[in-house]
């Protein structure tokens, strides 16, 4: 588990906060602004795109590099393909498209082309979760997690903010072997320091707390940094870990919360089953002794109906409040009675 210099110093006073929310920001900017850097100082970096060069964000790439953007149209399965075939010729390909899309049609590439082959492909999901809002059940993304965690070598990163959307870019860059990166479009604060270096199957601890611990990824993390302070507010000191590693994942990060406080929660943008709760509830029936009780936030076994990214967060309780609701309910409220 990493813990930041700025956090050692504050063990002494867990309810204070270690982590403050900044402006926020789209995930997708840092993800095309990294891109072009990367491609500048490597002739390998390529983009393969599915019909998809806005809501990617990757004109600026398509205008400065052209001869290294390919455009498949909509034809997920192929792009996957084409992407294995351009890092079989010595490329570094960036398989950018709706992480709906990406994962659902061409899932079958993803497990036998990336995989299988261990190919060095990045795939990108871009617009992950319920991002699309709107364009309802056919565009939610909230099985994208469930799928990937299960392909044997694949590297799957939710991250939580711009500044580690940037680090998980970098070491995607610098790292050999297939990935997934979920890239969210809904503007979240910023959490993590400009520079944030990203490394696998590590979790960063936001926040020290002794009460109960929050585990959460992708546009949850800030909400989470919410409850906590929230929670301080009542006594009771929360643990903030951001899980944004999903494969490999952080093993002890899970069994010291389950030693070091009475409670868990996680909290994702996606289904409960097989995501971040899944793999938590995983570590602790197999791995821990007198685990404490878990409460696992996301959806139910349900399509996501349509609406807004926002409206449908608060619709699954997905929310700060229902952060500090399923803490109470674990360890109890501190407050005086009246």
């Amino acid at each position: 588990m990493v813990t930041p210099p700025e956090i050692a110093a504050e063990e002494s006073q867990p309810s204070a906060p270690t982590y403050t929310l900044g402006p926020k920001a789209d995930c997708r900017d840092a993800f095309s602004q990294t891109l072009v850097e990367l491609a500048g100082s490597d002739p390998r970096v390529c983009a393969v795109v599915n019909d998809s060069v806005s809501s990617t964000k990757l004109k600026g790439f398509m205008g400065k590099y052209p001869e290294r953007f390919v455009n498949v149209g909509i034809a997920e399965q192929n792009m996957v393909g084409v992407g294995t075939g351009l890092a079989n010729g010595g490329m570094l390909p960036f398989v950018c498209g709706a992480s709906c899309f990406l994962t659902a049609r061409a899932m079958e590439q993803v497990k036998v082309d990336l995989g299988y082959t261990r190919s060095n492909v990045k795939l990108c999901g871009m617009s992950s979760g319920m991002a699309y809002g709107q364009l309802g059940p056919t565009h939610h993304s909230i099985e994208d997690i469930a799928w990937t965690r299960v392909i044997p070598n694949l590297t799957v990163i939710v991250p939580a903010d711009a500044a580690e959307t940037e680090a998980a870019m970098r070491f995607a860059h610098a790292t050999d072997g297939p990935m997934f990166l979920r890239i969210s479009r809904v503007p979240v604060p910023s959490i993590l320091p400009k520079g944030h270096v990203f490394e696998p199957g590590k979790a960063v601890l936001l926040r020290e707390g002794h009460d109960v611990t929050l585990m959460a990824n992708g546009v949850l993390v800030s909400r989470a940094l919410e409850a906590a302070n929230a929670l301080a507010a009542m006594g009771i000191e929360a643990r903030v870990l951001n899980m944004s590693s999903i494969k490999p994942f952080d093993e002890p990060a899970v069994l010291a919360a389950a030693r070091g406080t009475r409670g868990i929660v996680t909290a994702e943008e996606g289904l409960r089953a097989g995501g971040l709760g899944g793999i938590v509830a995983e570590i602790l029936a197999t791995k821990a002794r007198n685990a404490p009780p878990l409460r696992i936030l996301g959806l139910p076994d349900v399509f996501a109906p349509t609406g807004t990214a926002e409206f449908l967060l608060e619709h699954f309780g997905l929310t700060a409040k229902g952060i500090v609701d399923a803490s109470v309910e674990l360890v109890g409220s501190k407050l005086p009675a009246r």
